[in-house]
């Protein structure tokens, strides 16, 4: 049975910079920077501009991660792409991107299947674990894992939103995971989540129940209500929970594979609030060095921030090969997962 290892990565984030004084000046919330920093560690974010797709975010660092990999486009077999955000609510924003990188046209197009993951902050870890099960099993070769979010058409940015909207920002984070017979690679990973709290943190506005689902006025146009249409948190709920099952997740998997925190080089956090992540490492007794953060500048990326992150370190060079790392993510659902891999 071959290993699965992550051979490529590659990360992008809009150009247009969100400061949080620009939440204050430009969007007339009423906050502060002081405000957004000592709640959430978070500086600025990325915002796309009116008319971009999260297919269109994922396409770049697509074609980084399938560069860095050494692969061709047509070496791809299958695409598995992470988001809340979708393009549309179907079809599902894989085949959008598959066509957007060109695969299905040409004189060697191919058809590769897209399955799209749905589990919000832990989508990329969901993705991960299917992309190197797929590998692992031996019926593909090279798998491509992207987590795209548009989260800046979607929030309340009003006073009103502002203990959610100041959170995130736009960006995707993309990595290939192919088939090795080196002694390298993701060992283990663990997923779990419980619905019991599934309301605690979601966005409503596609409530299949009601019939139809959008109420039409006189005028013949849809009408949604507030509270259907902006995302929702329990801020204090979230936090707890997100600290108890990272933590979790993160000793099931190293216990199940002889692993202490001390045999791991670095500690790949889900982005979604600075001030859980540094919670998280003191209670495991982690030193900073260990634990990188680019929440400061895009924010919580949901799905992309792990691949985001892991694709930054390699380029800077925190990241080396030879090294044993740890991903952890946490969110709506609530989900949550792990993973462990041998870089």
């Amino acid at each position: 049975m071959p290993n699965a290892y992550i051979s490529g990565t590659g990360g992008y984030v809009p150009p247009r910079v969100v400061t949080n004084q620009d939440m204050v000046d430009h969007y007339g919330i009423d906050t502060s920077d002081e405000w957004i920093i000592q709640r959430t560690g978070i500086k600025e974010r990325r915002f796309v501009e009116e008319g971009v797709y999260t297919s269109d975010l994922a396409v770049p660092a697509c074609e980084m991660a399938i560069k860095n990999a050494g692969i061709e486009k047509t070496d791809v077999d299958m695409i598995i792409l992470a988001t809340l955000s979708p393009d549309h609510h179907f079809p599902g924003t894989g085949v959008y991107l598959q066509r957007k990188l060109g695969l299905p046209e040409g004189d060697n197009a191919k058809f590769v299947p897209c399955l799209d993951v749905r589990n919000q902050c832990s989508g990329f870890l969901y993705g991960l674990a299917t992309a190197s099960s797929m590998v692992q099993s031996g019926n593909l070769k090279h798998v491509l894992v992207v987590g795209s979010e548009v989260h800046s058409h979607a929030i309340d940015l009003t006073t009103r939103g502002r203990t959610v909207s100041t959170l995130f920002g736009d960006g995707a984070g993309a990595v290939v995971v192919s088939a090795t017979d080196e002694d390298r690679g993701v060992r283990g990973w663990n997923l779990g989540a419980d619905g019991r709290y599934a309301d605690n943190l979601c966005l409503k506005v596609w409530d299949i129940s009601r019939a139809p689902y959008f109420p039409v006025g006189e005028d013949g146009k849809g009408q949604i209500s507030v509270e259907m249409l902006w995302p929702y948190m329990e801020g204090k709920v979230v936090f707890k929970h997100a600290v108890t099952r990272m933590v979790e997740t993160l000793m099931q998997t190293c216990a199940k594979h002889d692993l202490t925190k001390d045999d791991i080089d670095l500690f790949f956090f889900h982005q979604a609030n600075l001030r859980i992540n540094e919670y998280i490492a003191k209670m495991i007794g982690l030193p900073p060095e260990k634990v990188p953060s680019n929440i400061e500048r895009y924010g919580n990326t949901t799905a992309a921030t792990i691949p985001l992150l892991l694709d930054e370190a390699e380029r800077n060079g925190t990241l080396k090969r030879g090294m044993k790392i740890a991903m952890i993510a946490f969110g709506s659902g609530f989900t949550w997962g792990s993973a462990i891999v041998d870089w």
